[in-house]
Parts: structure tokens; sequence; C-alpha cells
């Protein structure tokens, strides 16, 4: 308790203001619904109420996963303007223990690539060296967790699309068995190698959030 959700959260769309026109790793920031959920979050700890562990926590994802009244776009603009009416599972469930999400982040049009260089909103540049490219498709899950920009986000793996932005940007990138976790609200690839999976700073938060 020595700082609050709302001052985490805070702190996080602060850095996204600082770092992101450099980077480019989101490609929608909800900050008015991460602020909500967040004071949410600590109206439930001072009332000794918490849902868990990751209640709270500053998050962000993939812009492949649905989010019920936010612009799930896959960095295509075939898609910008579709709002989609229900959640996707895995958001659902992080959401139901008190995930704030941030936004939506950037990646491959379609999750067809590997460098991010493909979007519709921009190419994603690694926070190491923006030279570089922060791999993909989900480079701009990597990059923000690298550069700050959120604790932990998801991300989607058909062929290596978790396993080596996660390389490229030195963070942690769990690409979980086939089936473990619902893809019904993200938006295919590959429907039978398609997996939804965890960057994060260290292997304990991936596995806290891929148990979640």
């Amino acid at each position: 308790k020595e700082f609050s959700s709302v001052e985490a959260t805070k702190e996080h769309l602060s850095r996204i203001e600082k770092a992101d026109k450099e980077i480019n790793a989101y490609i929608r920031v909800t900050t008015d619904q991460a602020l909500a959920a967040a004071e949410a979050s600590d109206k439930r700890r001072a009332a000794g109420e918490t849902l868990g562990p990751l209640d709270g926590i500053p998050m962000a994802l993939k812009d492949i996963i649905c989010t019920k009244g936010v612009h799930t776009t896959c960095a295509s603009k075939i898609l910008e303007s579709f709002v989609p009416p229900y959640n996707a599972t895995c958001w659902q469930k992080l959401e139901d223990v008190g995930a704030v999400n941030l936004g939506k982040l950037n990646m491959d049009e379609f999750a067809m690539g590997s460098s991010t260089e493909t979007s519709a909103f921009g190419v994603c540049r690694n926070p190491f060296d923006t030279d570089y490219v922060p791999g993909g498709s989900s480079g701009g899950s990597a990059a923000a967790v690298a550069a700050n920009m959120a604790v932990y986000t998801l991300g989607t793996d058909t062929g290596g699309s978790i396993r080596q932005p996660a390389h490229f940007c030195g963070v942690v990138g769990i690409k979980p068995t086939y089936g473990r976790v619902s893809r019904f609200g993200v938006i295919p690839y590959a429907s039978s190698l398609d997996q939804v999976g965890v960057l994060a700073k260290t292997c304990a938060d991936a596995g806290t959030v891929l148990s979640a």
C-alpha cells in the first residue's frame, strides 16, 4: 500500500504520453476506462475486498483481442471502426480479477508478420534502439512491457509471434499449450495454431497472469 492503483495507472499513462510518440506501441490508449478501473480497484482494496494479485495492475492488450466498447482493429484500416459488442474470454477473465486495461497495442496487420512494420497505424519500434524492430506480430505487446508502458500485456502466437518479439525486446514471453487459453473473441489468423499468451518482465509475473 505504498501507492495506489490510480497512482500506478497515472504513472503508466504519463510514460505512454512521453515515450510512445517514438515507439508507437499503442494504437489506442483507453485513459478514461483505465482510471475508472483503477479507482474501483482502490475502493475494493480500502474495503478489504481485493480480487487477487492482479487487481489494479495496469496492463494492455494486443489489438487482435476483442474489447467490449473499445475499438479492435487488428492493425488494419478494414477494421478501424469496429467496436466489439463483447469481450474476448481471455480479457474477460482478467477484467474479472480487476485488471486495468491501458489500451490496445500495435501489431502486424491481421498478425501476418514478424516485425510490426506492416501495421496500418504506423511502424512500432524497439525501445532499446528505435532503428531496430521489436519483432512481431505482437511487437507492441513486447515493446510496451520493455518500455515500462505496461506491467504486462497479452499477445498471440501462431508461429512465433510472442516468443520472437519477447526475445527482441528482452522480456519474458510465454506461448501456452494449444487450448490452454480460450481463443473466443480473438480475431483468427490460423485457428488451429493461434494461442493467446503473456508478455511480462519476469517468469513469476507471466505465471500469475497465465493462471488467471
